[in-house]
């Protein structure tokens, strides 16, 4: 459909519009600003808020310069690549997230690079924690610490993560009651909630989630409006999201009114307020 056929932009609705932007991602993968923007006769400043409002309801997922399906699949890239990506950002993240830590909690440390950061982040804080976790590396890190005590779940080993999976994972976390648990996520969505790539290790994290009386998200920017192959919990079940995403991230809007608190990290490094159900 050509839609700058249909007439200038002031003659056609914004819902009308809107509902013509998706079907155009829908049917086409992606779609520009700019382009839009032309064939409406609107400025791009309205298509944005446009796709804003699309994105808001789990509908699209913005890009630089445009949007793309929400619900696009990915392949999970390699630990090292993740790992070397916003790793500055990802140690404010994990430096903020210690800091909703009290001593003496029993607390599980998921697999992934962020819960890495926050592993590296406990370190020399003396918080007297215990720390259950299927991560080799975060075992590693804190292996030295005074005063915290490491249980390693038993599992099948992820040869490239260095992390263990399987039933007997799942059993150990049902073997204890524990206070927090520091989730990594492949995506955080209003509609989808949070996901993860693989079918085995989301299944973990559903007993992890199962086994702390809160959980702390950790996740950088780039996870904010995915969806990936299979939802571990609701964006509810989270007790707190920290990133380093700007407060007014439709995703975290979503969260925050669905009660959950969110702790933005500015690029220094410096937290922001807490926001707990406050209009922007």
């Amino acid at each position: 459909m050509n839609h700058s056929q249909q007439g200038a932009g002031e003659l056609v609705s914004a819902k009308t519009r809107r509902a013509q932007i998706e079907q155009r991602v829908l049917d086409e993968g992606e779609i520009e600003y700019a382009s839009l923007a032309q064939e409406y006769g609107v400025s791009e400043m309205t298509i944005r808020r446009d796709v804003d409002a699309l994105e808001a309801s789990g509908l699209v997922r913005r890009i630089t310069g445009g949007a793309i399906k929400a619900y696009q699949k990915a392949e999970e890239p390699s630990f090292e690549s993740r790992a070397s990506r916003s790793a500055t950002e990802k140690m404010h993240i994990a430096e903020a997230a210690v800091e909703l830590l009290e001593p003496g909690e029993t607390v599980i440390l998921d697999s992934g690079s962020t819960v890495l950061a926050v592993a590296r982040a406990i370190r020399g804080r003396r918080l007297g924690l215990t720390i259950v976790t299927p991560s080799l590396l975060a075992a590693i890190e804190l292996a030295d610490e005074p005063d915290t005590t490491i249980i390693v779940t038993g599992g099948q080993l992820r040869p490239g993560e260095l992390s263990l999976i399987g039933f007997e994972t799942e059993a150990v976390y049902r073997m204890y009651n524990c206070d927090t648990y520091i989730m990594g996520v492949a995506g955080v969505d209003p509609v989808r909630g949070l996901t993860d790539y693989h079918r085995v290790e989301g299944s973990a994290k559903r007993a992890a989630a199962g086994a702390a009386d809160r959980i702390i998200v950790v996740a950088d920017e780039s996870k904010l409006g995915r969806v990936q192959l299979l939802t571990v919990a609701p964006l509810s079940a989270a007790g707190h999201i920290v990133t380093d995403s700007p407060a007014d991230h439709p995703t975290l809007v979503a969260a925050r009114n669905l009660g959950v608190e969110v702790l933005c990290v500015d690029r220094d490094g410096k937290p922001g307020d807490r926001v707990l159900d406050e209009a922007l």
